[in-house]
């Protein structure tokens, strides 16, 4: 069996070991005779799974007391919606930090519960840098105040955490969550879909401040109210048990290898790796691939750039996927390269990249 290097953007590489562990047991879970995806999720094999899931999942994030991790559905999108229903309460309005395209769609889905004001915006710089924190208007009658802190698309990364005075920050953490230590305490609440850095489509992840929480608009669905999926113990509805192994799975192997504070090591060899042949071959070769994106603003998960002659991009992707180098190319809204470089894709995928692009470029600058 061969194994390519998968710089999907999402459903996105999985750690190798866990898709051993998970293979091996799939058909008889810890010598219970059936798979997890078989399972109650109300019987003791599963509660067991969610619970170990959930512990590890608090401790890699050092998640304080205090707050609630909630395991749903829906994804990013639909916490769109979720997160102004249950957070507005007696609010009328929201502020927005606007970086790029799941800034936009953030925004959009919220217009259609609550007043979206523009607290600032990066469309003048083209969406390729984070807007200065001492540019942003904000409002202090806001119900919270909305981030995403890792444009999956654009490819532009927060390398701060704002201080919004007393109004809640919230962020869309789906690309970069469990890249990084993080300090939970500085927000209200943080979400995101699993599929990036944390296990299979359909779960989603939430971390509110527990003060947050009983402020749901009269029309919230039950199922989508944290209030009720706090107090159940995220098992009000079904919950998408097998992700949730896997994800525990995820958990685990991040702990084997030394944890956020490894992961972030390891990540930013990765970017460092691929921002610099981006740079040298800027200034050394001529310069066949560029990377718009402001320095200080380079997201370590998704690296986006293009090739000055658009016509080579087609040429370029064909070749990386004879040499196992897959799903490379950039969101539909952007075009160019998007290399994906979560905390499952090895040190080696990058440098197998970097090498067939000098390689490309040998050829073609």
């Amino acid at each position: 069996m061969t194994r390519v290097y998968n710089f999907s953007a999402g459903p996105a590489a999985l750690p190798e070991p866990v898709l051993r562990q998970a293979a091996a047991e799939m058909l008889d879970w810890q010598g219970s005779g059936m798979s997890v995806m078989e399972m109650s999720h109300r019987g003791p094999q599963f509660t067991a799974i969610m619970a170990d899931a959930l512990a590890r999942f608090r401790a890699l994030l050092d998640v304080p007391a205090g707050y609630e991790v909630l395991f749903m559905q829906g994804g990013a999108l639909g916490e769109n919606a979720v997160v102004p229903m249950n957070l507005l309460g007696q609010r009328s309005s929201i502020d927005f930090v606007d970086t790029g395209e799941w800034s936009k769609k953030s925004m959009q889905e919220a217009a259609k519960y609550a007043r979206v004001h523009v607290a600032a915006s990066a469309a003048d710089s083209g969406y390729t840098r984070i807007p200065a924190r001492e540019t942003w208007q904000l409002d202090p009658e806001a119900a919270y105040v909305h981030i995403c802190s890792n444009e999956t698309i654009g490819g532009v990364e927060y390398g701060f955490t704002p201080d919004v005075g007393t109004v809640p920050l919230v962020a869309d953490m789906s690309s970069n969550i469990l890249s990084q230590p993080l300090d939970v305490s500085k927000y209200g609440l943080i979400y995101g879909g699993a599929q990036k850095n944390i296990g299979p489509a359909g779960l989603t992840i939430v971390i509110v401040r527990q003060d947050l929480l009983g402020r749901a608009l009269p029309i919230t669905p039950t199922a989508f109210n944290y209030r009720v999926v706090a107090d159940n113990g995220s098992m009000y509805n079904t919950p998408p048990t097998y992700a949730i192994y896997i994800a525990g799975l995820v958990f685990k192997w991040i702990e084997d290898q030394g944890g956020l504070v490894a992961m972030a090591r390891r990540n930013a060899e990765k970017a460092a790796l691929l921002y610099d042949a981006l740079d040298r071959s800027a200034l050394e070769r001529g310069g066949l691939f560029v990377t718009h994106v402001a320095r200080e603003c380079r997201s370590r998960m998704n690296v986006t750039f293009h090739l000055r002659d658009e016509a080579l991009t087609a040429p370029f992707l064909a070749g990386a996927d004879a040499r196992g180098l897959v799903q490379l190319k950039g969101h539909r809204v952007v075009g160019g390269v998007r290399a994906s470089i979560y905390n499952a894709m090895p040190l080696a995928g990058v440098q197998a990249l970097v090498a067939y692009m000098a390689e490309f470029e040998a050829a073609h600058g």
